[in-house]
């Protein structure tokens, strides 16, 4: 009864009263003067104090900034009931958002989705799930893809069913451009080059690549030598497909082991990770269809040890 009681005191869930415009001149805005436009009754103080405290979101992320630039197509909300929720977890970054997708940086050695075999440990799904739920509890999240545990890098989660259909269903059409950079074990010897193979995994999880033409998926990775020091190579590689490990398959098969990955024949790790980073996730948006680019920096550990810095000199 007590429990009951409990419940029924609680006060229900009050949408929030958000306000949406995109900047469709060709004039590129300051954020103050974009929103003031739309509030002629609002002072500039009053303006300012929405900012202040997170009532201004910028395609998708909270801003404080009253000169930040409002392109051609920028979406701007202004929440009037209470601030927006706002993202903040020491493994991931969030990287845009609306009401149909989300963008994140993974951090490397955090799961995207649970396992049979880790089902209590946190994922990036719970983590986006439990900030989607503190914006509105009957909000849910869908898996699209998957990045490795020990991949760092930019992966995409749905927030409506249609949106995580659209892509699922279309995935090959609709992602346009997906860039991988990594730190190879040893000097490639072509500067750039194609992999195609059929890829099968056996009893122990280990992917590999059959000569059987009937068996396996097929696989196709192109890749580009970036630079190559210290005994090493630093590659950007660009996928036609999207099959479990193929990278750390392709490279290792190549003679040339990601860094760190033990699994795949790697025999060293000193930055003490697997150096694989997802850079940029270009795809057509599964409800607008406009074209999305997202693009993250190289780690910068990757560039030093490419830059001068011998085996001794890393810092962990």
């Amino acid at each position: 009864m007590a429990r009951n009681r409990q419940q029924s005191n609680r006060k229900p869930f009050r949408e929030d009263r958000v306000l949406t415009w995109t900047n469709e001149s060709e004039e590129i805005k300051p954020l103050l003067a974009f929103v003031g436009e739309h509030f002629p009754d609002k002072s500039r103080n009053d303006l300012k104090t929405w900012l202040r405290y997170g009532h201004i979101m910028v395609d998708g992320v909270v801003t404080t900034a009253f000169d930040a630039p409002i392109v051609t197509g920028g979406i701007v909300k202004v929440n009037i009931s209470r601030p927006f929720v706002v993202f903040k977890h020491a493994r991931i970054q969030l990287v845009y958002e609306d009401d149909d997708i989300i963008v994140i940086n993974k951090g490397y050695g955090l799961l995207s989705v649970g396992t049979q075999s880790h089902r209590k440990e946190e994922t990036a799904y719970d983590i986006l799930r439990d900030y989607i739920k503190k914006q509105n509890p009957a909000n849910k999240l869908y898996v699209v893809h998957r990045l490795d545990r020990d991949t760092s890098g930019l992966m995409m989660f749905a927030k409506t069913e249609e949106a995580q259909e659209t892509l699922r269903h279309n995935w090959n059409n609709m992602v346009l451009d997906r860039l991988y950079v990594a730190l190879l074990e040893g000097y490639v010897e072509e500067d750039e080059g194609f992999i195609k193979s059929r890829l099968v995994e056996n009893s122990q999880f280990v992917v590999y690549s059959t000569k059987d033409s009937d068996d396996g998926k097929l696989a196709l990775t192109r890749y580009k030598v970036l630079k190559r020091a210290n005994g090493l190579s630093l590659v950007e590689f660009s996928l036609d497909t999207g099959r479990k490990n193929q990278i750390r398959v392709h490279a290792s098969e190549m003679g040339h082991p990601i860094m760190g990955d033990r699994k795949y024949g790697a025999k060293e790790s000193r930055l003490h990770r697997l150096c694989l980073h997802a850079r940029t996730l270009r795809f057509a948006h599964p409800i607008t269809k406009k074209d999305m680019r997202f693009e993250q920096p190289v780690p910068a550990k990757f560039l030093n040890a490419v830059n001068g810095m011998g085996p001794k000199e890393f810092k962990h």
